[in-house]
């Protein structure tokens, strides 16, 4: 039963307040928590309703709950509601953030601080494998999804640029899905050459403008999982445009999961060390602009993507890539984060506890770590 009455501009913008104040745990915990806000207490939106805008914000690129939460703010609100809904989520973790980097800049190299961060990096790794786990138990439906899975992880692991490893994703499984007959005309009428990223180096400290233009190209090609998200930052600030360091980045990742709401808020902080208050400003409009701008345009054509069985199948193939450019970063990461006995005994408790206590809340392993990582330096 749905609540027919009007929602105000107002109601939307509490509600979206306290959930991006309060939503710890990620992209699966944010949907639950709005499944019970929106659904049950509030009477927004039918089971069957939420579903719909849930798989809609699937099946476009960029952060899947804060994507979720622009649906129920346009649905209950119009134009307006989508705005409003989309930056009160956002807003309090990008302040939380923003918070944290100044301390990082100022303070990061103090022993308590750094031995915070050692702390928490081995349970960011633990987080995104049971995140990797649980997406390939819904991603990898077929076998030949799973060898699309294989050559996406091949092609990752050798340099390939996410964007392609992703095209190559979605045109693999849409070839697999034709008959014999179709997948001759499909590869004989077009071709996509398949090329690594260019490796050229840009000088640090970048304008406005140059941080702008970066964030929203990587948030237009997110597709999949938050922690995808991971993959395109390494690839175009640390490979291809030399601005910041692998370590940077993680330690971007690990005060991104201190902190509630959307996983991309990651890029808040990354602006921040590129060009202060007004890079992380930057930043952040960058990376969630797309959302905005993809809900608004794919809302009325969901229907007509998923009665589409190309499109259903090239979706399939592009997260089954995303899983892949998640493996590879994370271990690319871990490298950086299992520096010794301590992190690696850290990073198995916290995936043993992800694993079998599944509900679990993943902000308690981050602040227990941080805990643990600043006595050991005190104790030091």
């Amino acid at each position: 039963m749905t609540d027919d009455q009007p929602t105000t501009l107002w109601d939307i913008a509490c509600l979206f307040l306290k959930l991006g104040t309060t939503a710890f745990g990620g992209p699966a915990a944010h949907i639950a928590m709005l499944q019970h806000e929106v659904v049950e207490r509030r009477g927004w939106l039918s089971r069957e309703e939420f579903l719909d805008h849930l798989g809609a914000s699937n099946l476009i690129p960029g952060p899947t709950s804060t994507e979720l939460v622009i649906h129920i703010g346009r649905k209950r609100g119009g134009w307006p509601g989508l705005l409003v809904a989309g930056t009160c989520f956002i807003l309090p973790a990008a302040i939380m953030v923003c918070v944290l980097a100044w301390a990082y800049v100022r303070y990061g190299s103090l022993p308590a601080v750094s031995g915070s961060l050692y702390g928490v990096k081995p349970v960011v790794i633990a987080i995104i494998l049971q995140a990797l786990w649980k997406l390939g138990r819904t991603a990898l439906k077929r076998v030949s999804l799973a060898i699309v899975g294989v050559v996406a992880l091949v092609l990752s692991a050798f340099g390939v640029a996410p964007l392609w490893v992703l095209l190559v994703g979605g045109l693999l499984a849409v070839a697999v899905s034709l008959d014999a007959p179709q997948m001759k005309a499909m590869f004989f009428s077009s071709s996509a050459p398949v090329v690594a990223a260019s490796a050229g180096v840009v000088p640090t400290a970048p304008g406005l403008w140059p941080i702008l233009l970066v964030f929203i190209k990587i948030g237009a090609m997110v597709f999949g999982s938050g922690y995808v998200l991971l993959a395109f930052l390494r690839a175009d600030l640390v490979e291809r445009l030399g601005w910041l360091t692998q370590q940077q980045i993680l330690d971007a990742v690990a005060v991104g999961q201190v902190t509630p709401g959307p996983v991309f808020t990651t890029a808040t902080f990354l602006g921040y060390l590129l060009h202060g208050p007004a890079g992380a400003a930057a930043a952040t409009v960058g990376i969630f602009l797309p959302a905005f701008v993809l809900v608004a345009i794919s809302a009325p054509l969901i229907p007509k993507i998923r009665a589409s069985r190309i499109a259903s199948a090239a979706l399939d193939g592009i997260n089954v890539a995303s899983l892949a450019l998640m493996a590879v970063v994370t271990w690319q990461l871990a490298q950086s984060a299992l520096v010794d006995a301590t992190t690696i005994a850290v990073a198995l408790v916290s995936a043993l506890a992800l694993f079998v206590f599944p509900r679990l809340n993943s902000a308690w392993l981050i602040g227990g770590a941080a805990v643990l990582g600043a006595l050991r330096y005190v104790w030091s």
